[in-house]
Parts: C-alpha cells; sequence; structure tokens
C-alpha cells in the first residue's frame, strides 16, 4: 500500500472515529460516572467488537446482511433495544447514588460489556466498514494484508478517539460536580442515546 492512499485514508479514517455515535458519547458518560481510566478502559470492548466487524466485512459476511432482511432487522432492533435501555438508566440514575459508588463497586469488565455491546449491535457498522475500507484496498496486491493494515490503523485511530471523548468527559465531570448539574447532564445523555436508537431503527439496508 502507497503512501498517497495511506494520506488519503487516516484523515477520512480519523474523521468517521470522531464522528458523534453512541459510543462516543458512552465514553463521556462513562467518564463522568467512573472516571477517565475506567472510560478508557471500557472502550476495549469497542475496539473487540471493531476488529472483528472488520474480520467479517474481510470474510464477505456483510454480504449475509444485504441479502437477508431478517437478520439485518433483528441485529438493529436489538441493537437499539440496548440504547433505548442504556437510555432510561441515565434518566433514572442517582447523582449522589452514583458518587457513593465511583470508587471501584462498577468493573470495568461491565463497562466494556457496555461498549461492546452498543458497537455490535449496530448492523450498520460492518456495512459502513465494507463500504469504506474496500475503497483503499489495491486488488492487484494481496486482500487479506491491506484489510489488516486498513484495519489495523482505523481501531489505533478508534483509541485517539476513546481517549479524546474520555477527556472531554472528564473536563464535564467537573463542569456538573454538584447532584443537579449532574443529573442534567445524564438526562441530555439519555436523551442523545435515544435519538441514537431512533437512528438505528430508521436505518436500511445499503
Amino acid at each position: 500500500m502507497d503512501l498517497a492512499t495511506l494520506s488519503l485514508f487516516i484523515p477520512a479514517c480519523f474523521a468517521l472515529n470522531m464522528a458523534p455515535g453512541p459510543n462516543n458519547l458512552l465514553s463521556v458518560s462513562n467518564t463522568t460516572r467512573y472516571g477517565y481510566r475506567r472510560a478508557c478502559t471500557a472502550g476495549i470492548g469497542r475496539l473487540l467488537a471493531f476488529a472483528g466487524m472488520i474480520a467479517l466485512a474481510a470474510a464477505g459476511l456483510s454480504v449475509v446482511l444485504r441479502t437477508s432482511e431478517w437478520l439485518f432487522y433483528v441485529i438493529k432492533i436489538v441493537g437499539a433495544a440496548y440504547l433505548l435501555y442504556l437510555a432510561w438508566q441515565l434518566w433514572r440514575s442517582n447523582p449522589e447514588a452514583e458518587r457513593a459508588v465511583s470508587g471501584g463497586s462498577i468493573g470495568v469488565l461491565a463497562l466494556a460489556r457496555q461498549e461492546f455491546l452498543v458497537a455490535a449491535g449496530n448492523p450498520k457498522a460492518i456495512l459502513l466498514f465494507t463500504a469504506f475500507l474496500p475503497q483503499f484496498v489495491d486488488p492487484a496486491r494481496p486482500i487479506g494484508a491491506q484489510f489488516a493494515l486498513l484495519g489495523a490503523l482505523f481501531l489505533l485511530l478508534e483509541c485517539v478517539a476513546i481517549s479524546a471523548y474520555a477527556y472531554m468527559g472528564l473536563h464535564m465531570r467537573r463542569w456538573f460536580a454538584e447532584p443537579r448539574g449532574k443529573r442534567i447532564f445524564n438526562r441530555c445523555c439519555a436523551g442523545l442515546l435515544s435519538a441514537a436508537a431512533s437512528v438505528l431503527l430508521m436505518a436500511k439496508r445499503v
């Protein structure tokens, strides 16, 4: 893969990584509730989901999602339902209780599982990988190696996005230190997650 292709891929890919979405919003919310380090570590769940999607896209499973209307809509509905569940939890959360448990009772594995499920519950993600990554693949060269390189770069840039959104949440944590402000922030996040679920429900196969 030549440098000209990479110079086009990296900024376009980074724009996708940094675009506001359910997982990035979750990083912000987790930082305000449980701290920067825990939110960044939880992002491993998202990376695992995306790595699996990249592998599936490279293997051609995206064709199944394109041709199987039933499978696409099942994944879509389950993903939207999980986003709505997270939104409901945020909406009814008690900021005072969160302050008491933020030290360690919410395990990193539980937060990583949230990140994984939010990422895996979006069938459009694997279709995005299928539509986006192949544009930078040279069919005259080994395709597997190119997919591996592009996928690794995507995941590396996703790590930057996780850190950036978690850092944003760190500052918001200072702004919303009081229970009333935290409650407002949690409900704003709940509204945005609900909106993301609505967008996901309206998504159509490409």
